[in-house]
C-alpha cells in the first residue's frame, strides 16, 4: 500500500509541477507581447507611436557627441542661429558628418547640418530627414524635401 501512495503523491507532484512551469510560461510571454501596462490601459486605445524626436538622446543610427567635438558643434550651430536653443548635437546618418538640433525661439524646430570642418552647410525644418535619407520615419527617398523632417516641426 505504501508504493501506491508514493507512485500517487509522485504523479500528483509532477503535474502540479508541469502546471505551474506551463502558466507561468504564458504568463511571461503574455508580458513580452502585450507589455507590463496594467495602470488603466484601454483595449481600444490607438497603437503606440514612435517617440518624439525632442526627447530622444540621439536619431536612430546616430551617436551622441561628446567632448570636444560636441563643443565645436555647439559654437557653429549658435553662431548660425543666435537665439536657439540646442536639444542635442550628434553624428549625421544622413549625409553629413554632424548635426545639431535645435529650437527656435518660436517653437520650431530645425536640423543644421555641419561640416567636417565644423561648418554649417544646410539647415532643415523639423527634425531632419531621418536615417540614410528617409522623409518623416519613413522609407529612404520617401516623400518630401528637406523640410519634411521625420519630427514635428511643432
Amino acid at each position: 500500500m505504501t508504493f501506491d501512495r508514493h507512485r500517487l503523491r509522485t504523479w500528483v507532484l509532477t503535474g502540479a509541477a508541469a502546471i505551474g512551469i506551463a502558466v507561468g510560461a504564458a504568463g511571461i510571454a503574455n508580458a513580452a507581447t502585450t507589455g507590463s501596462s496594467s495602470s488603466g490601459s484601454n483595449a481600444n486605445a490607438p497603437a503606440a507611436t514612435a517617440p518624439d524626436p525632442a526627447t530622444v538622446a540621439h536619431g536612430p543610427g546616430e551617436t551622441l557627441l561628446t567632448g570636444t567635438t560636441a563643443d565645436k558643434v555647439r559654437a557653429a550651430a549658435t553662431a548660425a542661429e543666435p537665439g536657439a536653443t540646442i536639444i542635442r548635437v550628434e553624428t549625421d546618418s544622413a549625409g553629413s558628418p554632424y548635426e545639431a538640433h535645435m529650437r527656435k525661439a518660436d517653437g520650431t524646430e530645425i536640423t543644421l547640418k555641419i561640416d567636417s570642418s565644423f561648418k554649417v552647410t544646410a539647415t532643415e525644418n523639423g527634425f531632419g530627414a531621418g536615417p540614410a535619407g528617409a522623409q518623416n520615419g519613413g522609407p529612404a527617398g520617401g516623400q518630401g524635401g528637406p523640410s519634411a523632417g521625420y519630427g514635428p516641426a511643432a
